[in-house]
């Protein structure tokens, strides 16, 4: 894969960004008082958030791993 380093360096950091701010935003979501029911039990709220979150750095990890793989490319 060839792509110009600035291109390749926007993928590492882009990725990285979404390694670091997704947990932290997720830590906030679980303290939040609609993540769970008075019996303690994961709401909706946090499910949906969890998903999200999990999506985000699955997305996050491959982008940084093309942006990596283009460097070494």
């Amino acid at each position: 894969m060839e792509l110009p380093v600035f291109a390749s360096l926007v993928l590492v950091v882009a990725g990285v960004w979404s390694l670091v701010v997704w947990p932290q935003f997720l830590r906030r979501v679980m303290k939040d008082p609609r993540a769970r029911d008075s019996a303690g039990k994961a709401t909706r709220f946090l499910t949906v958030h969890v998903v999200l979150v999990s999506i985000s750095m699955v997305w996050g990890a491959a982008t940084a791993a093309i942006g990596i793989m283009a460097m070494a490319g």
